[in-house]
């Protein structure tokens, strides 16, 4: 299973939060409201973040390793490491929804009858683009 780590700098604030970026990563940035959660945070945002990239067909680059530039004082720098794998299966895998258009009498024929919309919509689809479930 594919691993992913990268160096994330968390820099404290005076009420006890810590905004956190990663410089690898432009544009991949979180916060917590303690140390912790600012971690737990970092680590959705940089799985959610090279999703994101890997989808996109962007080029991720290799982790470099610290020292970074210019670090705020008191700051500090933290490997954080994700499972991408894990991280697209969860998004893929997601439940979305969607609108879907009825003539009024088979809805409410359906709605009688204790039709679940999203299974026999899936199931339909399944059939339609002959496709296994996942």
């Amino acid at each position: 299973m594919r691993k992913a780590t990268y160096f994330a700098v968390f820099e404290p604030s005076t009420e006890g939060t810590f905004g956190v970026y990663f410089p690898d990563l432009p544009g991949c940035i979180s916060m917590g409201n303690n140390f912790q959660q600012a971690q737990s945070m970092a680590k959705e945002a940089l799985g959610l973040h090279l999703w994101g990239m890997e989808k996109d067909g962007d080029n991720i680059l290799e982790p470099s390793q610290p020292p970074f530039q210019d670090m705020p004082k008191g700051a500090m720098v933290v490997p954080i490491t994700v499972f991408p794998d894990i991280v697209k299966n969860e998004m893929d895998n997601r439940a979305v929804k969607t609108n879907i258009t009825l003539p009024a009498w088979l809805k409410e024929l359906a709605e009688m009858q204790g039709v679940n919309f999203s299974q026999i919509t899936q199931a339909a689809l399944r059939e339609y683009l002959e496709v296994e479930k996942q």
